[in-house]
């Protein structure tokens, strides 16, 4: 089986969250599955100081930064090609909703990413399973909206630092379906082959994160 898997940076705050990044590359790795990573090839939005949680300069590039997680095996989006693969994996991390879309800033009124769009939609109506994890749903939802497609972000009645009925409202602006789902768990939209699993969006230790993101790999290798 070969999955694809879109990054965004190295990083939570500016690019792709690093844990649940490895945690899926370890997961599809003990499930026997060939991955290839990808990213867009343009500077990420801005660069945030992990230590301090400070804007900093210079800028990065998102391409180059996700190198950094792909040990340097990282190809522009762009040379993603849909019928080469069986299954996408977004990982979460600010990344997401900074430099594959504006959703941080702009909410479900957001712009997308050209090139990312194109090719989350080509892996939907190609039929292919899509696992987004922690906030990289809404990248889906934005691509996908109206589509009634089902999606998590985490649990509303559970410990988060987030909104989540917030986050759930805004993606059923979209016209997306949203379901409540803790942060070792998942969510499966078997009709339209997407998984999703809030990772980081909820509180909780490592341990839980991989746990989730482990049921969610094996969950898409089996669709």
């Amino acid at each position: 089986m070969k999955v694809a898997v879109i990054l965004s940076g190295c990083g939570v705050y500016d690019g792709s969250e690093i844990h649940e990044s490895v945690a899926c590359l370890i997961a599809l790795s003990q499930l026997g599955a060939e991955v290839s990573m990808f990213a867009p090839d343009k500077p990420q939005h801005h660069v945030i100081d992990h230590l301090s949680g400070q804007e900093v300069s210079p800028e990065r590039n998102c391409l180059q930064e996700s190198a950094r997680i792909a040990r340097g095996k990282v190809s522009p989006v762009t040379d993603l090609h849909v019928d080469e693969f069986d299954a996408l994996v977004l990982p979460g991390g600010f990344g997401a909703a900074k430099n594959l879309t504006t959703w941080a800033f702009d909410g479900p009124e957001c712009a997308i990413d050209s090139d990312v769009s194109g090719k989350v939609k080509s892996f939907y109506e190609a039929k292919k399973p899509i696992l987004a994890m922690c906030i990289a749903p809404v990248v889906v939802a934005k691509v996908l909206q109206g589509e009634s497609i089902t999606l998590t972000l985490g649990h509303a009645g559970e410990a988060s630092e987030y909104d989540i009925p917030s986050f759930h409202q805004g993606l059923e602006s979209l016209g997306i379906k949203t379901q409540n789902c803790s942060i070792d768990d998942i969510v499966i939209d078997a009709q339209h082959k997407i998984i999703t699993t809030p990772a980081y969006m909820m509180e909780g230790s490592l341990a839980q994160i991989f746990e989730g993101v482990s049921k969610a790999c094996k969950a898409l290798v089996e669709l």
